[in-house]
């Protein structure tokens, strides 16, 4: 049965380290604390001091201050592995976290997850290769050497590196290493950890090289991890679920995160906010029980896209530089149909094609499969004909030789409907309104790639009423647009009040507009 020990950086909070030491060891596993140098030593003393009586619990014999981004950060880490390597020596596996960690599955099921497969569980990209680097220094983390910290001393971190930069400093990557990068939240085997330490020792040249450079946590055990272990003994991923804002920042879980946290493929998850004392009592009960039924549905990162991208201000439905010159010719009349219900609209449209001969093409914005004609590879993929959606319009008017044009798109495109309506073109816009019961909006999230089939049922239903807003606020954008020539269809209107609406959008005599509202099932589900 694997036992972990794991490896704690930590910086403030007694209080929470020694909770946090007692629920990690209660169900027999180990904890090697580093507590920074730069704290007061009262802190560190009362870490001392409360778990002192707890033999699964050591320290790093020595401390050093840690800086970000500095080779402080990896020298921290090797005193506490060192001291875990002493003090427990039945420990199976190495588990780097930090104090605002916390297990989001059970000791056994941890345990069990650790035991079916003999690897190292760490993430670990070609440094010069991958894009794992967004922004800022790349190249020059490696190739320069780093004394002092970029956020304490930035004044003496930016003049040394210009100064090297200037005077043609550059020095050579060690020869014999593939640099690699990932995260520094990992989980390897005592035998890989072991390999670690006796590498250290005799590459002396690696250990000055590493030192220099700027954020090494997130090359040092990467880099010797591919370099000491065979490709096929490594995972290239973290067992630690995290996440980051789009500046850059780790997202925070709170009190009501739990079931989004546990339905996650990991084992633990940062970061949980300091004053979550629920998620953390309940987070610490789960880790000591003997649970292992749990439903992984992975879906917080595309929850977090989805709703924070609610949340901005207009909804990131700004205007978009489009192909401005690419006019339709004011002539021409393009008829668009929007509705969220896919089948409905279709239905609609396949009636439309049997009762006039008006060309209509469904949702061609919306689905990568649609059926059309061949336009010189335009129409090949959903990105092209969005990128060139004017273009594509235009042709499709030319192929079939028709100053009328029939198309449908979803309610979320109102980016479409206002680059449309601005053009030359005659453009008309028939809404069809349906009704959303919980069961169309589960099956919506599912679509879309919010949720999954194993989602639990309480995340279901905390998400519905915001995808349900989310569809009200797109219906309400389209009518507060005010669009020219705009009618609208309803589910619960009456066959005459949805024909007149067929007949004004279309400019169909009435007897085909009474058909087309009687359509068989138009909306049934």
């Amino acid at each position: 049965m694997a036992q972990i020990a794991f490896i704690l950086l930590c910086h403030k909070d007694p209080d929470a380290i020694v909770n946090q030491a007692q629920q990690l060891t209660a169900a027999g596993d180990c904890i090697a604390i580093h507590f920074d140098a730069s704290a007061p030593k009262s802190a560190f003393k009362t870490i001392q001091d409360a778990l002192a009586d707890n033999p699964n619990v050591t320290f790093a014999k020595r401390r050093t201050k840690c800086g970000w981004g500095e080779w402080s950060l990896v020298q921290a880490t090797l005193y506490a592995i060192e001291a875990a390597v002493d003090a427990f020596p039945r420990a199976t596996h190495f588990y780097m976290v930090s104090g605002d960690c916390m297990a989001i599955k059970s000791a056994a099921y941890t345990h069990q997850f650790l035991d079916d497969d003999d690897l190292d569980y760490i993430e670990s990209f070609d440094f010069f290769s991958s894009d794992w680097i967004k922004a800022g220094f790349k190249d020059e983390r490696l190739i320069y050497r780093h004394f002092f910290n970029e956020r304490a001393q930035k004044r003496r971190f930016y003049a040394s590196f210009h100064l090297q930069k200037q005077l043609g400093l550059q020095r050579e990557v060690p020869s014999d290493l593939q640099i690699m990068i990932g995260s520094q939240w990992w989980c390897l085997r005592r035998r890989t950890i072991e390999w670690i330490l006796d590498f250290i020792k005799s590459r002396r040249d690696i250990m000055r090289f590493f030192r220099t450079t700027w954020i090494p946590d997130e090359t040092f055990f990467q880099t010797l991890v591919r370099h000491l272990v065979p490709d096929n003994e490594i995972r290239n991923r973290t067992l630690t679920f995290l996440m980051f804002t789009d500046y850059g920042m780790p997202v925070t879980f709170y009190n009501d995160h739990y079931d989004l946290l546990l339905g996650q493929d990991a084992l633990f998850s940062r970061k949980i906010s300091p004053e979550a004392h629920e998620l953390k009592e309940r987070l610490g009960a789960l880790y000591a029980s003997e649970r292992t039924d749990f439903t992984i549905s992975n879906e917080g990162r595309n929850l977090f896209k989805f709703l924070t991208g609610r949340g901005r201000v207009g909804r990131r439905f700004a205007p978009r530089v489009w192909e401005n010159d690419t006019s339709l010719g004011r002539e021409r009349e393009l008829l668009i149909v929007t509705c969220k219900k896919w089948h409905v609209a279709k239905r609609l449209m396949d009636a439309i094609r049997q009762h006039t001969n008006m060309p209509a093409i469904d949702y061609l914005f919306d689905e990568e499969v649609t059926d059309l004609p061949p336009l010189g590879g335009i129409e090949g993929t959903l990105e092209k004909r969005t990128r060139h959606r004017r273009a594509l319009i235009k042709l499709l008017f030319d192929y079939y030789d028709s100053g009328r044009l029939i198309i449908c798109l979803d309610t979320s495109r109102i980016d479409l409907l206002h680059d449309f309506a601005a053009d030359r073109v005659n453009m008309h816009l028939l809404e069809i309104e349906c009704s959303l019961d919980d069961a169309y909006l589960v099956g919506h999230a599912k679509r879309v790639g919010l949720v999954g089939d194993q989602t639990a049922e309480e995340t279901l239903a905390n998400l519905l009423p915001t995808v349900r807003q989310d569809i009200e606020h797109e219906r309400e954008s389209i009518r507060d647009a005010e669009f020219l020539n705009y009618n609208r269809m309803s589910e619960r209107a009456s066959v005459e009040d949805n024909a007149n609406a067929l007949a004004k959008f279309l400019t169909i005599p009435t007897d085909t507009a009474h058909q087309l509202a009687e359509t068989p099932y138009l909306f049934v589900d």
